[in-house]
């Protein structure tokens, strides 16, 4: 009988949990779709799933739980389109991959996801990693193993011999060895067919490739195209019977147009992107990543002697105002934009200061808002359970202090964090 008693107080305890909700009461909120901001509203929240949202401050029933955000603005969990949480780059990057062991990239890599959580950043795209950790990072966030956000990854990217996203880039030719696909490197059309079937045989989501040279890989040029169009539409067709998408990174107008032309879902930074591209972006629907902070960063870091190699520092001087003002460019011509940082060149958990250099370059607060949580969520292609606070929808929830529609700065300041209808920082 004990047995029997205990047995059914469990189960009335844990269906009485279970009809219990959490209740957030905001001061405003922003629900990711309208551009007003509601006033004095209350997100009802079971399990994992928002339930409603409902007009001034709901009273709890016997057993819910009240969460005071009144003085605070309310909006949807935010989304980076553009990380790299394997990393974090410092005046010594080159020397690390002689001295960090995988089980190390793991590590880091757990420590970036939760500094990312806590910047009300509840989902990512990686793009490019070490060793396929984000691959591993995410299974264990899915199974509650560690705190991080929502993870959709490229694994490790694809790059032409001597590209940006070559990993023996500026090595002893000793060491270079030949990497092939495998590692990341293709050189041919059938490299290209091999190396997306790597990604899914990986685990990856998508597909990264860098189209042209970058700023911080040790090589002159940042912007010359490093695929040939047949071994960009393999990658882009592979990508396709996959189920995957590609995106690229892209500095040059040559490569970001032959990219564009392949069929890419994004292009990454497009720092020349020129009038032709955005108009073919427009037609194609292809969205723009700007990660103008990146560029902000390595401007600033380039004044720093020895912070890059020589053959870096001027490519990183460069390309700031520039990502700046075709961001500028861009928005004005109607390019689709999602938001996207490239943190992991600048520090994780700053990614929220892309907002203010958004609005600088022209996009109202909203729109910034909306591009980390609508917009990224239709991109990502799950808008049906994220990116707006409405009914039915998981619970990844964010609040800051004050308004970001009068002060944007506001959102580096992120006070509350709920992913999956758990709390992780209030």
């Amino acid at each position: 009988m004990k047995i029997i008693s205990s047995m059914l107080y469990l189960t009335l305890a844990l269906s009485t949990a279970a009809k219990a909700d959490t209740l957030i009461h905001a001061g405003r909120l922003i629900n990711g779709d309208s551009n007003n901001v509601a006033s004095e509203m209350t997100v009802r929240v079971n399990n994992s799933l928002i339930t409603a949202i409902e007009s001034g401050y709901s009273s709890p029933r016997d057993g819910d739980r009240v969460i005071d955000l009144r003085s605070h603005t309310v909006m949807p969990g935010l989304m980076d389109m553009h990380v790299h949480l394997s990393g974090e780059y410092t005046a010594d990057s080159r020397l690390k991959p002689f001295v960090t062991n995988e089980a190390d990239y793991a590590f880091q890599t757990a420590k970036f996801a939760r500094r990312t959580l806590n910047a009300g950043f509840t989902t990512v795209r990686n793009v490019g990693d070490s060793f396929n950790v984000t691959v591993a990072l995410k299974k264990a966030i899915q199974r509650g193993d560690v705190a991080g956000p929502n993870i959709f990854t490229a694994a490790k990217g694809l790059a032409s011999t001597g590209g940006h996203g070559d990993p023996t880039n500026g090595w002893a030719t000793h060491l270079m060895g030949d990497p092939g696909p495998r590692d990341g490197v293709v050189n041919s059309v059938a490299d290209a067919r091999k190396a997306v079937r790597q990604r899914y045989k990986d685990g990856a989501d998508w597909i990264k490739i860098t189209a042209t040279g970058g700023v911080l890989s040790v090589a002159k040029s940042g912007q010359n195209p490093q695929f040939t169009d047949e071994e960009l539409q393999a990658i882009v067709q592979t990508a396709r019977d996959y189920g995957m998408r590609v995106a690229a990174h892209a500095h040059g107008t040559e490569g970001m147009k032959r990219a564009v032309v392949a069929g890419v879902a994004s292009i990454e930074h497009g720092t020349y992107m020129d009038d032709e591209i955005m108009r073919l972006m427009r037609r194609n629907g292809t969205y723009y990543v700007p990660t103008i902070m990146a560029g902000d960063w390595v401007a600033e870091k380039s004044k720093i002697d020895g912070f890059f190699p020589e053959l870096v520092r001027p490519k990183a001087a460069a390309i700031g105002p520039i990502i700046k003002a075709t961001f500028a460019k861009a928005y004005k011509a109607g390019v689709p934009i999602v938001f996207g940082t490239d943190t992991g060149v600048s520090p994780h958990g700053d990614n929220a200061q892309e907002f203010a250099l958004m609005v600088e370059g022209g996009m109202p607060a909203i729109e910034a808002i909306k591009s980390a949580t609508s917009v990224a969520a239709d991109f990502l292609g799950i808008s049906d359970t994220h990116g707006r606070l409405q009914a039915n929808k998981i619970a990844d929830i964010v609040a800051v202090p004050g308004n970001p529609l009068e002060d944007i700065t506001v959102m580096e300041r992120v006070s509350f964090v709920m992913k999956d209808g758990v709390v992780f920082r209030n």
